[in-house]
């Protein structure tokens, strides 16, 4: 049942990556850094959803594990089975290509939840501001630069500290952070989209203002919240990973790609470059091919280049 769960959600994000990119496919893949960026992030979300099934061991089953294949090379088989670590093994005999794949399972399923929580808070905030307007857009105007003048890595810090370790309060320190870029950027897209005829023509008609609101005007909204909110994504893949090597983030029971890399931190300057070397490889690629296709998104979204 969770594996025919998880095959559907992963055919459902293909489809919305699909159904977001209709009519625009061809100026998307324009160029083999589009196809390269895209199939790198497909392979790894395929890789987060199928890790238990694609993952040679459970790294965090004692049952699994065996302190004499601790510290083990690239390519080294284990002291007591057949089975080749290709990446080698952290200090308590666990996998690393394992770890990485349970990483990256745990990593985007925090960033997803947590970008997509505050996207959802951000745009009701910013398109009510830009409705209402008066005093009422000016205090919440006012919250949202009071957010975004703290960096976003302290303020992820202090509320870690306030609330403690754990997944969920990773996903709501990371909303607290995340949730006035929304607002900003739907606040200024609706004051430019208001201004237009088709929202005089509502208004003129007699239509209520939350059907203007969620018929007319925020899905207008839309090409700027996808490009923002695919680059935030992978900001709070960082951000998220911060904190777990610095020991505030998500608890040892659901590593983190930062968490992998904490734990090999130690051990660098002793030759064991492995522990470390690959999560952070697969974050850098993860990382990068996300932007990349933020970036690609924001082209081909953008109106003015179809002019």
């Amino acid at each position: 049942m969770d594996l025919a769960l998880r095959c559907l959600l992963f055919a459902a994000g293909l489809w919305l990556f699909r159904y977001a990119l209709r009519g625009f496919g061809r100026e998307y893949f324009n160029g083999v850094g589009a196809y390269i960026s895209t199939g790198v992030l497909l392979v790894f979300l395929f890789l987060a959803v199928f890790s238990p099934e694609l993952s040679p061991q459970n790294p965090y089953d004692l049952a699994q594990l065996s302190i004499m294949d601790g510290r083990l090379p690239p390519g080294t088989a284990s002291a007591e089975g057949p089975m080749v670590f290709h990446l080698g093994t952290d200090d308590q005999g666990r996998d690393i290509l394992s770890g990485i794949l349970y990483g990256l399972r745990v990593s985007l399923t925090v960033s997803l939840v947590a970008t997509l929580v505050a996207m959802s808070l951000g745009v009701v905030v910013g398109i009510y501001a830009a409705w209402v307007g008066g005093r009422i857009e000016s205090v919440l105007m006012r919250l949202v630069d009071l957010q975004l003048s703290f960096p976003s890595i302290l303020v992820a810090l202090m509320l870690m500290a306030a609330f403690g370790r754990g997944l969920d309060k990773v996903v709501i320190a990371l909303v607290i952070v995340q949730w006035a870029y929304y607002a900003r950027t739907v606040r200024g897209t609706a004051l430019s989209e208001s201004q237009r005829d088709y929202i005089s023509a509502a208004r003129c008609l007699g239509l209520s203002g939350p059907r203007i609101l969620f018929r007319h005007l925020l899905p207008n909204c839309l090409p700027p919240l996808l490009v923002i909110s695919t680059i935030q994504v992978a900001n709070t893949i960082v951000l998220e990973s911060s904190l777990s090597f610095l020991g505030v983030g998500v608890p040892i029971t659901s590593p983190s790609l930062g968490l992998l890399i904490a734990n090999g931190y130690g051990f660098m300057l002793s030759g064991q470059y492995w522990m470390s070397m690959f999560p952070g490889v697969a974050l850098l690629c993860i990382v990068a091919a996300i932007n990349l296709v933020g970036d690609r998104l924001r082209d081909t979204l953008n109106p003015r280049l179809h002019r």
